[in-house]
C-alpha cells in the first residue's frame, strides 16, 4: 500500500476548503499538513523546495511528486484513486459540463468573489483605508453580483447542481467555497437568488459534516463581523 498523500492547506483558502471537503467525502488517504498563511510558512525556501514551487496552498506531495492548483490536484486524485462517479462522471456530456464550469470559474466566481472579499474585508485589516476605497469596493461588488446572477440564472435550476443533474460534483464544492468567502463581510449571496440559496443548502447537506468542519473558521469570523453591523 502506498503512503498517504501529503495535503497542505489553510481553511481560510477557498480552494483548500474545497479539496478538504472532497478528500473527506472520498476517503482518499491523506496526511494532513495545515499551513497558516498568516504566519508565512508557505513563503519559506523549505516550503518552496519540498512542497510547492509557487509558494501557495493548496498543494499535495505524492511520494516525491509535488502538485499545486486545486483543479489540477482534483483531476490527479480522480485518476489515481477509485472515487464515486458523481464527483467527476464518466458520462462525457456531464463531465464536459463540469469542466466547462471549472474553466469558467477562474475569471468569474473565483476572481470576483475573492476580489470583493479582499477589498472589503482584508484590505482594511492589513493595509488600512485609502481614498476612493468605497468606489472601488462598490465596483467589485457589482462585478461579483453579475457573476452570482449568472450562477443563479445560467448554471442552476431548482433542485439541480452545476452539472445540470441531481448529482453533486467537485464543481459544486469549489463554487460553494468561493461563494461562502464574501459572507465574512456580511454580504448575503443568496438574497434574491433562490436557486443559489437552495443549491448551497444542498451542497452543505450532501457533504456534511466535512462542509461545516471546513467552514468553521469562516463561520466564526462571519459571526464576529455580523455582531459589528
Amino acid at each position: 500500500m502506498s503512503a498517504p498523500i501529503k495535503f497542505y492547506y489553510d481553511l481560510l483558502s477557498q480552494p483548500s476548503r474545497a479539496l478538504y471537503i472532497f478528500l473527506k467525502q472520498t476517503k482518499i488517504p491523506v496526511d494532513e499538513h495545515p499551513i497558516a498563511l498568516r504566519k508565512g510558512v508557505h513563503l519559506t525556501d523549505e516550503y518552496r523546495d519540498t512542497v510547492n514551487r509557487f509558494k501557495k496552498v493548496p498543494a499535495i506531495v505524492d511520494n516525491s511528486f509535488q502538485l499545486s492548483e486545486s483543479i489540477a490536484i482534483f483531476r490527479y486524485l480522480t485518476s489515481q484513486y477509485e472515487v464515486d462517479d458523481q464527483w467527476y462522471p464518466k458520462n462525457n456530456h456531464v463531465r464536459a459540463r463540469i469542466d466547462e464550469y471549472l474553466e469558467w470559474q477562474h475569471y468569474h466566481t473565483r476572481q470576483t468573489c475573492a476580489q470583493y472579499w479582499m477589498l472589503k474585508y482584508m484590505k482594511p485589516r492589513t493595509i488600512g483605508p485609502s481614498p476612493g476605497d468605497a468606489q472601488i469596493v462598490a465596483s467589485a461588488e457589482a462585478q461579483m453580483e453579475k457573476t452570482l446572477d449568472m450562477i443563479e440564472n445560467l448554471w442552476l435550476r431548482p433542485g439541480s447542481f452545476i452539472s445540470g443533474t441531481n448529482q453533486i460534483s467537485f464543481a459544486d464544492i469549489l463554487a460553494a467555497c468561493e461563494i461562502e468567502q464574501p459572507t465574512m463581510t456580511g454580504y448575503d449571496p443568496t438574497a434574491n437568488r433562490p436557486n443559489v440559496g437552495e443549491w448551497l443548502k444542498l451542497v452543505r447537506q450532501f457533504t456534511n459534516p466535512a462542509y461545516d468542519e471546513a467552514h468553521a473558521i469562516l463561520y466564526k469570523l462571519k459571526e464576529q463581523q455580523q455582531a459589528k453591523l
